[in-house]
């Protein structure tokens, strides 16, 4: 493949393998193991939610929840702004989107940290303030644009986009770490590096990412994330690695989580959403999370038509054109990075 046909491959990969994860651990999350074999057996391809899900309701088979939808619209934020971020925009963007939602008859809503950041945020606080105590996965489930684009180096540059994209709802050392170890992952993949050849680069960025944002939640982001692919070159058993990770949607835990499962399953997009979407409780965005990181050091090739299709089907996700917009975007800034040198 040309540099070019790479780069807009891994891009859709990243936002294909989200959506698979996040609709195939559409009708198992917020529910432990043994409620996912008690419903399902093992999710092996796209279900729909039993009757009254508390959270998925109303939701069909192959659907998405809110870590795409979120994705998406932070995709499209980012086109808008270009070398900017309007967080009073992105602000209504999210209100509006929750809007949406409820008339949908839905009930997958803003997670507990975004919600009390833009309550925080219409009282008049600012931006750089309505976030101080978010510290779970909303940011780093919605990040994998940030990465497409935005190169990785320099650094500093890309954790400036990062962070930016956390602050107004996720302003700490925990989230802010999560999501540049996420978006690293990502933007690696793009510029064609595998899984395992982006972590230590990732790793670098959460610690680098540790340091912004208030000081709130776990101090060791990048000690949490490399515990967990240690773990997951053990040999244990998904229920044995779940119990010492944690799968809440904590940013401690459930973002170690998806690292491990990209390690157990080899980068596999199908295999690390499959595990997943039966480990338990935040299944939903710990698989968009692994499947962003999957996808994106993949490519979009290594995905089977017959995984892709049943979600393509059943949302509308543009994944070429908003691929093309961020690289765009990407190549830009890139441009405009060589020519300050």
């Amino acid at each position: 493949m040309a540099t070019g046909e790479l780069a807009f491959s891994r891009a859709c990969g990243a936002l294909a393998g989200m959506a698979i994860g996040d609709a195939l651990g559409m009708p198992s999350q917020t529910l432990s193991r043994p409620e996912i074999a008690q419903h399902y057996g093992e999710i092996t391809a796209y279900v729909a939610p039993y009757p009254d899900h508390p959270v998925s309701h109303g939701l069909q088979a192959a659907q998405v929840t809110d870590d795409t939808e979120q994705a998406f619209l932070l995709a499209q934020r980012l086109v808008k702004d270009g070398e900017g971020f309007d967080e009073a925009l992105w602000a209504q963007d999210l209100l509006d989107w929750e809007s949406d939602v409820r008339a949908r008859g839905l009930r997958d809503l803003l997670g507990p940290s975004s919600k009390a950041a833009l309550a925080a945020m219409l009282n008049g606080e600012p931006a750089s303030e309505t976030g101080r105590n978010g510290t779970t996965n909303g940011a780093a489930m919605r990040i994998a644009p940030v990465g497409i684009a935005t190169h990785f180096s320099p650094t500093q540059k890309f954790l400036d986009r990062v962070e930016l994209a956390c602050r107004m709802t996720h302003n700490t050392g925990e989230a802010i770490a999560a999501a540049a170890a996420v978006a690293t992952v990502v933007s690696c993949g793009v510029d064609g590096l595998d899984f395992d050849a982006a972590l230590d680069t990732a790793l670098d960025a959460a610690e680098q990412g540790q340091k912004r944002g208030h000081r709130f939640g776990e101090a060791n982001m990048r000690r949490r994330i490399s515990n967990a692919l240690d773990l997951a070159d053990q040999g244990l058993t998904d229920v044995e690695f779940a119990q010492l990770v944690g799968t809440s949607v904590s940013s401690f835990e459930s973002v170690p989580a998806a690292f491990g499962i990209v390690r157990m399953a080899s980068g596999d997009v199908w295999k690390a959403t499959r595990i997943a979407a039966n480990i338990g409780d935040d299944t939903d965005t710990i698989g968009a999370i692994a499947g962003a990181m999957a996808g994106a050091c993949a490519g979009i090739e290594a995905i089977a038509p017959a995984v892709l299709e049943p979600v393509r089907a059943a949302n509308n996700l543009p994944v070429e054109a908003i691929a093309e917009q961020l690289l765009s975007l990407r190549n830009t800034s890139d441009a405009k990075t060589e020519a300050a040198r």
